[in-house]
């Protein structure tokens, strides 16, 4: 199918709103390394005080264990996958530059083109799926990352594949106004779904591979380069409860809640915010506007599947349209979009009341990479983003 241009107005729109305030830290200032005293909502628990489930581990002796390679036992049993059960003890530099190029992209694709719905044209979104868009061709984010998408960055994990990698983006935390610590991506970048569990040394990186150098020069680049603003390890995720029940690396079961927030800390050491550290925030739209609203919308992201390689920032500005999957569960966002795996999780960004928000993330695509799809932000995504920013709103 041919492509058609993106919207240039619209892109220009959305990439403003991504770029940094003017009171925020370049990442070569000190600021930006943690130097200063914890702020109230950045202080975090020590590597050595960890709350942790029972059995896995539950000591400083199987921590140790777990940090020298126990965390590689993936047998059914050791494999944590209740809500509840997260755990992700920080295994300082476990993630280098040579390791986070070589992370693998998170596919979820659909098997087939084709998804159950209702013809386009009826007067509402709900089970309605409209034609197939035509693909729109991503386009390179502009250098240096964190001057024009500062918040967007990539998430990287342990499965029992090996090293892998998605897209994520900085969000506000209503308890800690201008201080968060909150990441939202995909729930299958964080939890393996409905055959498995949580996934393991999760970490963010902001801006990741900020001077866009290429894919052979990342291995021997100065760290300050390829992660700007430090390596911020998750201390808590939290995803839906229909993506840990129905959730499938292939298809559609579970896409209508293919949503996850992380809780992160520094690396380095406690200082400031994720927030305050790399400058900005995007806010979370849970009112699920419908498709006839939007006019424009942005899909974010580090795609790494064939022909991209995951160490270049993307995006892609289309109309949506409609995707039905179930039709007794919620119609997803769809816009034409050439990124491949690797772009899963990263952020959507609408225009709403003259703000750029965040409305969906990246979920799943055809094998031909012609379009994305993302959920909706309603109720069950709020749920989540509450529960996580509860949990810490006093720490």
């Amino acid at each position: 199918m041919p492509s058609i241009r993106r919207p240039a107005l619209a892109a220009a729109v959305l990439s403003a709103a991504l770029a940094l305030t003017a009171t925020a830290c370049g990442p070569s200032e000190d600021k930006a390394a943690g130097g200063d005293k914890p702020s109230a909502s950045a202080a975090q628990t020590g590597d050595d005080v960890i709350q942790l489930p029972k059995n896995l581990p539950s000591s400083l002796k199987d921590l140790d264990k777990w940090k020298n390679g126990a965390w590689k036992n993936w047998d059914k049993d050791q494999w944590l996958r209740e809500a509840r059960d997260f755990i992700n003890p920080m295994i300082k530099g476990h993630w280098k530059p040579d390791t986070m190029k070589d992370a693998r992209s998170s596919d979820k694709t659909l098997t087939s083109k084709g998804a159950p719905g209702a013809a386009p044209g009826a007067s509402g979104d709900q089970g309605v799926t409209d034609p197939e868009p035509n693909p729109v061709q991503a386009k390179s984010v502009e250098l240096p990352y964190h001057n024009y998408a500062a918040p967007v960055g990539k998430v990287f994990f342990d499965s029992p594949e090996g090293h892998m990698v998605c897209s994520a983006t900085v969000v506000k935390d209503p308890a800690h106004p201008g201080k968060s610590n909150m990441v939202w991506t995909a729930g299958h970048c964080v939890h393996a779904g409905k055959k498995g569990g949580w996934y393991r040394n999760i970490a963010f990186v902001p801006s990741y591979n900020d001077k866009g150098l290429p894919g052979a020069q990342v291995n021997t680049a100065p760290v300050q380069d390829v992660a700007p603003y430090g390596v911020w390890w998750a201390d808590w995720a939290q995803t839906s409860g229909q993506w840990i029940t129905q959730g499938s690396e292939t298809g559609g079961a579970g896409a209508p809640y293919d949503f996850a927030v992380l809780h992160v800390k520094p690396e380095a050491g406690a200082g400031k915010s994720l927030e305050e550290t790399v400058g900005n925030a995007l806010t979370v739209d849970f009112n699920a506007p419908q498709v006839k609203s939007i006019q424009s919308m942005g899909a974010w992201g580090y795609p790494a599947a064939p022909p991209f390689d995951g160490q270049k920032m993307y995006d892609c500005v289309d109309r949506p349209g409609r995707l039905t999957i179930e039709p007794s569960q919620p119609t997803m966002y769809r816009i034409g979009c050439t990124m491949t795996g690797g772009s899963s999780g990263g952020g959507w960004f609408a225009k709403r009341d003259g703000k750029v928000v965040l409305v969906s993330n990246t979920s799943i695509g055809p094998s031909d990479s012609t379009w994305l799809a993302g959920p909706r932000l309603g109720t069950e995504a709020k749920g989540v983003y509450d529960a996580l920013s509860q949990k810490f709103a006093k720490r």
